[in-house]
């Protein structure tokens, strides 16, 4: 099997078969991020994708879920992932999961009727990136989407009949726009109701494009307190029933997990404790002990 440089996945995908679809992310200009600055993306050849399955096989033999890796692996076209997902049910019958990482454009490229047939193949989720929904930050963190670009994309994926988890970013407006990060992201993923929303918190990585600005003052990044009260005012928002709510990512000052909108109550009542100093915020040496590894 062949993997090319650093390979990232959700933290749902822990115990899933990864198989690289794609090289690297098709955008790869978001300024917040480190991930795929190292490679340069590309589209490996189908006849090795279709490969990596087979020796995957021959190797761990019974797999009941494949993530399909990198970041963008739905850019692809639909032909090919039309083949591989046809390859996935031929190789492994067992499978019984495959999910994706998907760009809001990859998707829009797609049409519904592509989408549904990728669902009735076997592909039952993708996991797509808010990070904001205010199109200003999204703007100067170059996501290259609009905020209803994104809205449209997530419910694309949800008439498909697919599952959708959407990310966003705590403190990814900084201290000048934190309240309208908190607002419009809550917004955003009200409108897309998703299955499941993962919240992360903004940190610098290794060559991340924001870092000489945050180190020249241009950015100002929220302490542990701030990225609390967004989150809060975020979550005082939300209004997006049934969407499973986590915030137990590594980068996270605090972790919260519930279903919206019955659980709110008890997830607003802990961001008040840690703002009231009852709950202690995790260390920033906790928030990036995997960045020695990277």
């Amino acid at each position: 099997m062949r993997y090319e440089g650093r390979v990232f996945r959700p933290p749902s995908e822990a115990y899933s078969l990864i198989i690289q679809a794609t090289v690297g992310c098709s955008h790869n200009k978001c300024r917040f991020c480190d991930m795929y600055k190292e490679k340069s993306f590309h589209v490996p050849p189908l006849e090795d994708v279709i490969g990596d399955l087979k020796q995957a096989r021959e190797a761990y033999g019974p797999v009941n879920r494949i993530f399909l890796a990198d970041g963008d692996a739905l850019v692809r076209r639909f032909s090919d992932l039309e083949a591989i997902l046809g390859a996935i049910q031929e190789i492994f019958p067992e499978c019984g999961r495959v999910t994706s990482y998907g760009s809001p454009r990859s998707i829009l490229i797609k049409t519904p009727e592509q989408l549904r047939r990728l669902r009735a193949l076997g592909l039952k989720m993708i996991y797509m990136g808010l990070e904001s929904g205010s199109d200003a930050i999204l703007s100067h963190v170059n996501k290259g989407e609009t905020a209803a670009e994104i809205i449209k994309a997530g419910r694309m994926v949800r008439e498909a009949g697919m599952k959708l988890s959407v990310t966003a970013i705590s403190g990814l407006g900084g201290k000048a726009r934190w309240q309208e990060h908190a607002v419009k992201t809550a917004e955003a993923l009200n409108a897309m109701n998703p299955e499941y929303i993962g919240l992360l918190t903004f940190r610098l990585e290794g060559q991340a494009p924001m870092i000489p600005e945050v180190e020249r003052g241009d950015f100002q990044m929220l302490t542990p307190i701030e990225v609390a009260r967004e989150t809060l005012l975020m979550m005082e928002h939300l209004d997006s029933p049934g969407s499973v709510f986590r915030s137990n990512h590594i980068s996270n000052y605090i972790n919260l997990s519930g279903t919206l909108n019955q659980d709110k109550p008890r997830m607003l009542a802990e961001l008040h404790e840690a703002l009231g100093g009852r709950v202690a915020f995790k260390s920033e040496e906790m928030r990036n002990w995997d960045l020695k590894f990277h």
